[in-house]
């Protein structure tokens, strides 16, 4: 298994602050989903409650072994000074609950009167804190605004501009921005040598650089789909047979993971075709780039009619063809 990726910056200042002893007792994961944040939480979970205080100068990874019973607790999952906070299944089903709630937040700060059992730290790892109901944000901001001895929260966030301020002005941020192409790149190759470099490439450009896009879209076989919609670009698809197979392929809530592939798909499908054009001839490319963005834009506010969004992105493409864009001129 490949090493993670784009975690580097965030180790080296979790951990500076570790070894200088200026640990902050709250740690807000701050980037795009998929980027990794709750696996960063997990590892920093178990460094803590693996090793000492900090404050001990040595350098030091966050993968190192550390205290080897509490590591086999923690391989387990039920080491007692890790407490996660997340959405919970509703009733007997396997549905999560809208929202991590009141209810939960106050049996944590209950837990949060015991002495520690073991180790020398306690982690609360909130993923995520965008799923907090107003109230369970309000009841969490009184505790990182008076936080137990030796108790560290690692609040993970997809969207940090939404959260209170308050609760922001608690933390110390550290962000997961998106992996330049060329690191993506290698990462997949390395993870996944058995994959074409075309295939691998597609797989870059539709994950936007984030690294668990990517890893979903492996899964999605994006070289037939991408095939499929270059297709509509080659033809015009005169007869509408490839559009309307399109349509149905990403329409309905069954199919919603094929709709958000094509719609990943299609802005680097789009950026590869105007780079193989002459520049006079990129203009009709940018037009249609900019129809499917206001598509996707209209789609989310809107109904959200797959097999509709679908057909217009074929639109896009067909327009795109060498008779079209010759009437054009």
């Amino acid at each position: 298994m490949a090493a993670m990726i784009g975690h580097h910056d965030a180790e080296t200042a979790f951990l500076e602050a570790w070894t200088a002893g200026r640990m902050h007792h709250g740690w807000l994961l701050a980037g795009p989903q998929g980027m990794g944040k709750a696996a960063f939480a997990a590892r920093a979970a178990r460094f803590l409650v693996t090793h000492g205080r900090g404050g001990e100068g040595a350098r030091i990874a966050l993968d190192d072994p550390g205290d080897t019973a509490a590591d086999r607790l923690v391989a387990a999952g039920n080491h007692p000074e890790i407490l996660p906070l997340t959405r919970q299944a509703k009733d007997k089903s396997k549905e999560l609950a809208r929202n991590i709630t009141i209810d939960q937040v106050r049996d944590l700060k209950a837990r949060l009167h015991f002495s520690l059992s073991l180790g020398e730290w306690r982690v609360i790892i909130v993923d995520a804190i965008d799923d907090l109901e107003p109230s369970a944000s309000n009841a969490l901001l009184k505790t990182l605004e008076e936080p137990p001895a030796r108790t560290l929260f690692l609040l993970i966030s997809h969207s940090p501009g939404r959260l209170l301020p308050t609760i922001r002005s608690r933390c110390r941020t550290l962000r997961f921005q998106p992996v330049d192409r060329d690191a993506m790149t290698a990462w997949l190759h390395d993870l996944r040598p058995m994959l074409d470099m075309a295939e691998v490439r597609a797989i870059v450009a539709a994950s936007g650089g984030v690294p668990g896009k990517a890893l979903a879209l492996i899964d999605s076989d994006v070289a037939a789909t991408e095939k499929k919609l270059l297709a509509i670009a080659a033809s015009g698809d005169p007869g509408n047979r490839l559009r309307e197979a399109l349509a149905r392929e990403v329409g309905g809530t069954a199919n919603r993971a094929r709709l958000e592939l094509v719609i990943d798909i299609v802005p680097g499908l789009l950026a590869r075709l105007a780079r193989e054009r002459p520049v006079a001839e990129m203009a009709p490319v940018l037009e249609q780039w900019d129809r499917v963005q206001r598509t996707v834009r209209d789609a989310v506010r809107g109904s959200y009619d797959g097999a509709m969004v679908g057909f217009e992105i074929g639109n896009c493409l067909a327009e795109l063809a060498p008779r079209a864009t010759e009437a054009a001129r």
